[in-house]
């Protein structure tokens, strides 16, 4: 009833009424849904059904929302590297170092993918050390100036025990990255980020450990990838295709005649009338000149002509090739 109704409110009445809504995002970025320790990030509607001398039923559904990070940008297909060494002393008593270089082939990651780890231990100290790596993500939150911070292990691997004196290698040792949430850089109460931990366990001792960035983002690395994406890595980790050798002489075209036979020439050949037509159309030598050159084949790839300035018969020289 119009006259019973507030404004935006209509009376509905008994049965089955259905009715569909639609809400726009606003333009703004929103940061990705998120549920942390200490804090979250949600999104719901929420719809409410008023009715005379009863409560409002009111239902609540939540949605996700994901702020989309490309992992094809060239600051997340950059290569991360780094090197660290660390010397043992005890008491009066100094060993030798232990030195610590990785390197992996970019920034930006998706869940399921598997990191590809390049490293090099050696242990020149008198104690048997193990190399391993992890994942951590790292969220922050921030709530009247003050700030909260929870560390979590994602994924982590072992390698193989380093007695003194020796050396491991590790060429592109995999560590795959589980179904985890996509970093949140943008939001102003809860930040999400994540590295790679590529680290020496010392035994009786500070481990020596080397931290990488990454960015798990939510579009995957294309097919065919960016051509900037890991340049140096790639020409440092695959030295074959060098041996490629280029032809040593590019390929001449096919002849004249091979192209077009005597049967076609003579058959593009004008009619009489229409030669005769065009004849008169056109000043004489000017006609006789394109008639001369017209099925002329072309000069030979391989024909230079020594006096580019000077015509070496009666015809107009060509420019040489």
């Amino acid at each position: 009833d119009d006259d019973s109704s507030e404004e935006g409110l209509h009376t509905i009445h008994s049965g089955r009424h259905e009715y569909a809504f639609s809400f726009e995002l606003p333009q703004t970025p929103l940061a990705t849904s998120f549920e942390g320790r200490h804090g979250s990030v949600r999104y719901w509607v929420k719809a409410e059904l008023h009715r005379p001398w009863f409560l409002p039923v009111k239902l609540k559904k939540e949605f996700t929302v994901f702020e989309h990070i490309d992992i094809n940008t060239p600051s997340l297909l950059s290569p991360q590297a780094g090197t660290k060494e660390k010397t043992l002393c005890c008491w009066f008593c100094t060993s030798g170092p232990i030195s610590l270089s990785a390197k992996i082939e970019r920034k930006g990651y998706t869940p399921g993918e598997s990191i590809q780890i390049f490293a090099e231990i050696e242990n020149c100290s008198s104690r048997v050390v193990v190399p391993k790596a992890a994942i951590y993500q790292t969220q922050a939150f921030y709530a009247k100036g003050k700030m909260k911070e929870v560390k979590q292990l994602v994924a982590n691997l072992r390698g193989e025990s380093l007695s003194s004196g020796k050396t491991e290698t590790w060429n592109g040792k995999q560590l795959k990255i589980p179904p985890v949430s996509p970093s949140i850089l943008d939001c102003s109460i809860i930040r999400v980020e994540y590295s790679l931990m590529v680290y020496v366990d010392i035994p009786g001792a500070m481990d020596l450990f080397l931290n990488l960035p990454l960015v798990i983002g939510t579009i995957p690395l294309h097919p065919f990838g960016s051509r900037t994406s890991s340049v140096s890595s790639q020409c440092s980790m695959n030295m074959n295709w060098l041996g490629l050798t280029l032809p040593e002489r590019r390929e001449a075209p096919p002849s004249y005649a091979e192209v077009v036979t005597e049967e076609q020439r003579q058959s593009s050949l004008a009619p009489t009338g229409a030669c005769d037509d065009f004849e008169r159309a056109l000043p004489g030598p000017l006609f006789a000149y394109i008639q001369e050159f017209r099925f002329l084949p072309p000069p030979l790839y391989s024909e230079i002509d020594p006096n580019p300035d000077q015509p070496t018969d009666d015809r107009p020289s060509c420019p040489s090739r």
